[in-house]
């Protein structure tokens, strides 16, 4: 069996999640507090965040996502999966491969730890966990990879393109950021949505010409 690091991730997120479930004391000290990082150079958190969720329906979300948008991303039209990890392989080679997907996962999560950082580093009493910031840097760097894939999502019951789903995706996070109040840290989704985009443009330029072509 071929070594899959997306698989590695999921199954790690899983059991440490689970076991947060009843310790608080591990949720406790994995969870992203800004104020932690600054005051106490609690870095232990920048990162550990992505690998606790809040209960079980948060963390089959992201795991889901994850798993659909990074291994089998539905053609819906020629009903073929054109994962970003396969994308990755088939261009760089199985190390080199899955060696770009995990530095995509871990760094879109730490970028996603980045604007709720500068927005709450004095604010004490802020707190966020989920490994959805990095759920969406892999989104993004999906969309931007293929971005003329029709996605056939569970909670969107219509094929849509990619290239029109990820603006509206943004838009949407923009939105519910700036109205305030949801208990759900959108801001880290924005980060980790740019960081998946500035990291495919980084190791392959060509894909946000393909991308700026669809449009021309």
């Amino acid at each position: 069996m071929e070594f899959n690091v997306l698989t590695v991730i999921i199954i790690i997120t899983i059991i440490v999640s689970i076991k947060g479930f009843s310790d608080g004391e591990l949720k406790g000290r994995l969870m992203y507090i800004p104020y932690d990082v600054k005051h106490y150079n609690n870095y232990i958190r920048v990162f550990g965040h992505i690998l606790i969720h809040a209960d079980y329906g948060h963390l089959a979300f992201n795991m889901f996502s994850l798993y659909f948008l990074g291994d089998i991303f539905l053609n819906a039209e020629a009903y073929t999966y054109v994962g970003i990890t396969d994308s990755l392989t088939s261009v760089y080679g199985s190390v080199k491969g899955q060696a770009h997907f995990l530095i995509l996962y871990v760094l879109g999560g730490l970028f996603a730890t980045l604007i709720p950082y500068i927005r709450h580093y004095d604010n004490i009493s802020y707190k966020s966990l989920g490994a959805s910031g990095a759920v969406s840097a892999v989104i993004f760097a999906a969309i931007l990879w293929n971005p003329t894939v029709d996605l056939n999502l569970l909670f969107i019951p219509i094929d849509i393109p990619a290239y029109v789903f990820g603006p509206l995706y943004l838009a949407f996070e923009f939105y519910q950021d700036k109205k305030g109040n949801t208990g759900i840290a959108h801001d880290a989704h924005i980060g980790g949505a740019i960081f998946g985009i500035v990291y495919v443009l980084i190791i392959n330029i060509d894909k946000g010409k393909d991308f700026l072509d669809i449009f021309i």
